[in-house]
């Protein structure tokens, strides 16, 4: 499989969407399907390894697990959230080291204070644009590859102000960002105003939260915005969680999952996704039969 990196993907000018992602089976899900890259929400890691909200109780120990799990799994580059960095600039540079070895394309560092929260739960803290400065430039010293990806994310919208995110941004990018990402812009002139600062500099990632601060628009309108990556990081659990309440729910009332069927594949289609038979005829080139005298 000869899939482009991040870099190749903006150098052609594509708009990366990448939805979100929580585990190996939705990675692979994802690169099924026919997606260039894939979003591993720390939200989502919370969501769904844990059914805890985002609000910082993920290590960076677990994203890495996990992140190790899908790198096995896909080939699609893949964005990863590493939250605040998990602690000082030292702390950033030790989770960037094992973030790449466990295969990130991308990784994410945010501004705010620990803990951290969701960028659509109020009440988010921020550290000091000189500190996340920083942190940003710690980041792009300990990547060992230079098609790894650093994304400064900035929730100063919420906190300090419209200009003052601008503000950060900029000074986010002198760090040495490659990609900005500016949470939760309330409105479509915002989202503008933006993208006609900094897209001729830099690409910007759309964060698209179903019920969140942020306007919902489809990728094309996106990127007729100026945006160049998209991300869709809670719509599978949003849609995994409304049907596992709706499968339960059919259980307990029918006894059986037989009203559900429809909407389920069966042990045989579940096989054919997972790549099973594959697997095995690989399996077999080692049996023992193979090495009798």
């Amino acid at each position: 499989m000869n899939i482009p990196d991040l870099l190749q993907q903006f150098s052609r000018g594509d708009t990366v969407v990448a939805p979100g992602i929580y585990d190996a089976m939705s990675a692979a899900h994802a690169e099924q399907a026919g997606f260039g890259a894939a979003y591993l929400s720390g939200a989502s890691i919370a969501y769904c390894r844990f059914g805890r909200p985002d609000i910082g109780l993920v290590t960076m120990s677990e994203v890495a697990e996990t992140l190790s799990n899908i790198r096995e799994r896909v080939e699609i580059p893949l964005v990863v959230d590493a939250d605040t960095g998990f602690g000082n600039a030292v702390n950033v540079q030790r989770t960037v080291k094992l973030f790449e070895r466990n295969g990130a394309n991308c990784i994410q560092l945010e501004d705010q204070t620990l803990p951290k929260r969701c960028g659509h739960l109020k009440g988010k803290g921020l550290v000091s644009p000189a500190e996340a400065m920083g942190k940003i430039k710690a980041a792009v010293d300990a990547r060992t590859n230079k098609n790894t990806l650093i994304m400064a994310r900035t929730d100063a919208i919420a906190v300090e102000g419209f200009d003052a995110a601008l503000d950060r941004a900029e000074r986010y990018l002198e760090a040495g960002a490659d990609i900005l990402f500016i949470e939760a812009p309330n409105n479509e002139a915002e989202m503008r105003t933006l993208t006609s600062r900094f897209m001729d500099r830099v690409p910007l990632l759309a964060n698209m939260v179903e019920g969140g601060f942020t306007p919902m628009f489809d990728t094309t309108t996106l990127t007729e915005i100026g945006y160049r990556m998209v991300i869709f990081p809670g719509g599978l659990v949003r849609a995994r969680t409304l049907m596992e309440k709706e499968y339960f729910a059919s259980l307990r009332a029918h006894g059986w999952n037989q009203p559900y069927r429809k909407r389920m594949l069966d042990f045989k289609e579940l096989n054919e996704s997972l790549g099973t038979q594959g697997i095995l005829d690989a399996g077999a080139h080692y049996d023992a039969e193979n090495f009798n005298d």
